[in-house]
């Protein structure tokens, strides 16, 4: 074989086929689009338009919904906390948060806070301030004689302070819950039941 031999596999370029160019090429006149209508014209691309059949983004089911309140986490596994400290990137004595860890580059950005998930060897005493923490990380950085300090339980019980205090002010007592749930939500069955007694 040489240079000048080689060639593309036989079929690997299809010639292009010439539309519109008279009635001898089979494709003349009309180039393959039918008579007239909206997709004989140039420029029309209706995505997901199916001529007025139903489409088949609403043939399937619709199933959960985007929480528009959902946080974005910055989420990050202890093998890559242990990998960081190991190369000398963090410091395992020092307070460990979002700021840290984004200097260190084992995140690229706080968002709305970081969650640390338990995948991974941890070998490091680490004392954590982040938002939230898996059970599995929690329990892996305990077991190495570290501490996690969890944002978010703060951040509800402020929250939830804030609620009692503003009913309170309005003088709304929170319905005591019964066994079956909230007494001010008695089933129609067990309203007839009672009734009937």
């Amino acid at each position: 074989m040489k240079l000048n031999e080689i060639r593309d596999n036989e079929g690997a370029h299809k010639k292009r086929m010439r539309v519109g160019r008279g009635p001898g090429s089979g494709k003349g006149k009309t180039a393959g689009r039918g008579v007239k209508g909206q997709k004989s014209r140039s420029g029309v691309a209706i995505g997901g338009f199916e001529g007025g059949q139903m489409p088949l983004y609403m043939r399937m089911p619709k199933r959960g919904f985007n929480n528009a309140n959902a946080l974005k986490l910055a989420e990050v596994n202890l093998w890559r906390v242990q990998d960081a400290i190991d190369a000398g990137k963090l410091d395992a004595k020092a307070e460990i948060n979002g700021a840290a860890l984004v200097a260190a580059g084992v995140i690229r950005r706080v968002k709305d806070g970081v969650r640390v998930l338990g995948e991974g060897e941890l070998k490091a005493k680490l004392n954590l301030v982040v938002w939230s923490a898996s059970a599995g990380a929690i329990k892996a950085i305990e077991a190495a004689g570290g501490s996690v300090e969890q944002q978010r339980i703060a951040a509800e019980a402020k929250a939830a302070a804030r609620v009692a205090k503003r009913e309170a002010a309005k003088g709304k007592v929170p319905p005591a819950k019964t066994p079956l749930g909230d007494a001010n939500k008695i089933s129609a069955r067990a309203k007839r039941a009672a009734a009937k007694a």
